[in-house]
């Protein structure tokens, strides 16, 4: 969606790259907060929100004494329904400024950080996935000049799908026409790039001519926090230190 942004967003965050994917999206995480809790402080009525929090808190204290009196307890739900809406319209201005920015860095994070890249010398997959009900059909799969097919060649399709393992001895961008798999009297092309540099081009191609579904690169994900066999990715590994460092953040710059 974003990816004609990528090189302007590399030449902001792509010092990151060189590092672990860990610091990576801490990193990120971190300065994603810190504009986001800036822009909440001013462009929302601190002080007002401020009342309005504590007026909340009262009266859900308010609510949990009043559980065995159902009538007074619905007034007051009424009121701190009401004081919600409230904090919602003022909670809703920083999205204004945020949301478009903070969604095209995500996609810059999507393409640079969820996987790792095809490194050369390792040998990897594309996944073809036929549509429903095409039956056994036979796909030639051809390599450019630098990779090396190293699966039976031609091959039928199992189960509605065909795997292919190729391998590239030296780095490269391998595209026009890249990978080339000939299906039913057409060809299909993926474009490929080989680096040792934290980069990659989009693994899934939606097709859908009737024939073809999908065709993908397989990549490894990349695992942000592991621990064991547990591992999490980059957008959930996102999503815990960004609630963390907006926690700190708020209390110490007092934003409500």
């Amino acid at each position: 969606m974003v990816a004609f942004l990528n090189p302007f967003f590399d030449l902001i965050f792509g010092w990151l790259l060189a590092m672990p994917p860990f610091w990576s999206i801490a990193i990120l995480s971190l300065i994603i907060s810190l504009i986001i809790v800036v822009i909440t402080k001013f462009t929302t009525d601190q002080d007002l929100m401020k009342h309005l929090k504590e007026e909340s808190k009262e009266l859900q204290k308010q609510m949990k004494a009043l559980k065995d009196n159902p009538e007074k307890m619905l007034a007051v739900q009424k009121q701190h329904m009401e004081m919600s809406m409230k904090m919602m319209r003022q909670s809703f201005r920083p999205m204004f400024f945020t949301l478009i920015p903070i969604l095209l860095i995500f996609g810059w994070m999507q393409d640079r950080l969820a996987y790792e890249p095809v490194m050369p010398g390792q040998e990897f997959s594309v996944r073809i996935e036929f549509e429903k009900g095409l039956g056994k059909t036979l796909i030639n799969a051809t390599a450019p000049e630098g990779v090396t097919l190293t699966s039976e060649n031609p091959k039928e399709t199992t189960d509605g799908i065909a795997i292919f393992t190729f391998k590239a001895d030296e780095p490269g961008t391998y595209s026009a026409p890249g990978l080339a798999f000939a299906i039913n009297g057409k060809t299909y092309t993926k474009d490929l790039i080989v680096t040792t540099k934290r980069e990659y081009l989009k693994p899934l191609v939606m097709v859908r001519d009737k024939t073809v579904k999908t065709i993908e690169t397989v990549h490894d994900k990349v695992k942000v926090i592991s621990i064991g066999s547990f591992s999490l990715s980059w957008i959930w590994s996102y999503i815990i230190f960004s609630i963390a460092f907006s926690s700190i953040l708020r209390k110490l710059m007092k934003v409500y």
